[in-house]
């Protein structure tokens, strides 16, 4: 047995540096037989139902849920191709998956993989997340599970300091922190054929977002890619990673884009070169240029999903973890509060930004663990050393952070405490002063997780 029940799981209370935070308490840990099930939902909207200046659907989206079941209790993680998910939302679908299918909601896991792409809303969404639950639940079958990483080099640091203007941009910052890891999590049949895998990794789902078409992005390709390659029945869900200054490593066409974009704002008097307007407007996609530039976008996706892909599959293939069949099933929510600050000037990067002082900002904390593999959930965009840190403190060497997860936190990014120095658009953004997120996070994660008693 693990020993997160044997810790303040029971009846969590805790202060951190004088932040309040209210827990959701988890039940005593019971060892069990594992059964797992895993399903896929499409909820790409159709053509009536997509956002003004869509112009049409690239790619379908999904959502993807694997469920768990030690016969105590139940655990489901799940992925939903979008760009965030309101708390409002998460907050209804949890309250359905607990009554109508008896998953506690402190024992979901649920992230998008925050493609910017896919704006899902209403309550088609709604009912693909609860549907997707209980078409996994019904597909629960005796089952074994295995950790294992590797790495994948796609990902890149998104801040940098412009050689020509020595002003901080966006841009791809080779010297710059970057978490490699691709964490895996690899549920089996007893016969060893997979039934699932969940996945995490670090890097923004951007690819496609000048296209204008609704698109799974970067995690729709290596989910899709894993699928076809493990067979027709097997769900691979992506959990999106510390990556709120992870770019994918290729992204220059959408610089290219961008500078063709300021170039024709210009000839109508406007100046939009330190500001970030949505999607493609501007752009003339008669052009011969924008037309080949677009379409390398999308040949980028298919190639990354690809590369990614395989990685996940060289981890699935060549896992060293002994996989176990018995486990406790744990879950547990907290949330924290740090100071906030309001913006009062404007400029997305280069330059400082001037605030108000504004009330406490709410930050919700999740776990689930599957014995002793620990994932920490976190409803906000966190810069990659966060998830790093984590990392390296958690009592558990198999630890994922999983962001965007559980609702949507009012911090807008999170950076590292080191990080606030930076000019760049997600600092400068960021509705939280400096000083306080980085550690209560790490630190109330970690308490979320509790101690081990042994390792596997």
């Amino acid at each position: 047995m693990s020993g997160i029940a044997k810790t303040a799981l029971t009846r969590l209370s805790l202060l951190i540096a004088g932040l309040c935070l209210a827990a959701v308490p988890a039940h005593a840990a019971v060892d069990g037989p594992i059964k797992a099930g895993a399903a896929k939902i499409d909820v790409t909207p159709g053509r009536a139902s997509l956002p003004e200046g869509t112009d049409g659907v690239h790619d379908p989206v999904f959502v993807r849920a694997i469920v768990v079941d030690n016969g105590a209790t139940r655990a489901a993680l799940v992925s939903v191709d979008t760009i965030g998910i309101p708390t409002d939302v998460w907050a209804r679908v949890s309250r359905r998956i607990e009554q109508q299918l008896g998953i506690p909601a402190r024992n979901l896991m649920l992230g998008a993989t925050h493609t910017h792409s896919a704006f899902l809303r209403g309550a088609p969404f709604e009912d693909g997340v609860v549907r997707a639950v209980a078409d996994a639940t019904k597909r629960l079958q005796p089952a074994t599970i295995a950790y294992g990483t590797g790495v994948s080099y796609i990902n890149v640091n998104r801040n940098m300091i412009d050689p020509a203007t020595h002003r901080w941009t966006e841009g791809p910052n080779y010297d710059g922190p970057s978490d490699k890891t691709v964490a895996v999590v690899r549920f089996s049949d007893t016969a060893g054929k997979p039934i699932a895998v969940y996945y995490n990794y670090a890097v923004h789902a951007v690819l496609s977002g000048q296209l204008d078409q609704v698109s799974a992005d970067i995690p729709g390709a290596t989910s899709g890619y894993i699928e076809d390659s493990l067979g027709p029945d097997t769900v691979a869900v992506w959990s999106e990673g510390a990556a709120g200054d992870q770019n994918p490593i290729y992204f220059q066409q959408t610089y290219d884009l961008r500078e063709w974009r300021i170039r024709d704002y210009a000839k109508r008097g406007i100046d939009i070169s330190n500001t970030m307007l949505p999607g493609g407007k501007g752009l003339n996609k008669q052009d011969p240029a924008v037309v080949r530039l677009m379409n390398q976008q999308r040949q980028m996706v298919v190639s990354m999903g690809q590369m990614l892909g395989e990685e996940v599959l060289h981890v699935v293939r060549t896992t060293p973890d002994r996989p176990f069949a018995r486990a406790s099933i744990e879950g547990a929510q907290s949330t924290i509060t740090c100071p906030g600050r309001t913006r009062i000037d404007s400029g997305r990067a280069g330059s400082p930004g001037h605030y108000e002082d504004a009330g406490p900002v709410p930050i919700r904390l999740s776990m689930v663990a599957l014995g002793d593999i620990v994932i920490g959930g976190v409803d906000a965009e966190l810069f990659t050393t966060i998830g790093q840190r984590l990392k390296q403190e958690s009592p558990f060497k198999r630890t994922i952070l999983a962001t965007l997860a559980n609702g949507t936190a009012p911090s807008g990014y999170i950076p590292n405490d080191a990080a606030f120095g930076y000019e760049t658009f997600e600092v400068l953004s960021s509705q939280l002063k400096p000083g306080c997120a980085e550690t209560a996070i790490v630190d109330g994660l970690v308490a979320l997780a509790g101690r081990p008693t042994e390792t596997r």
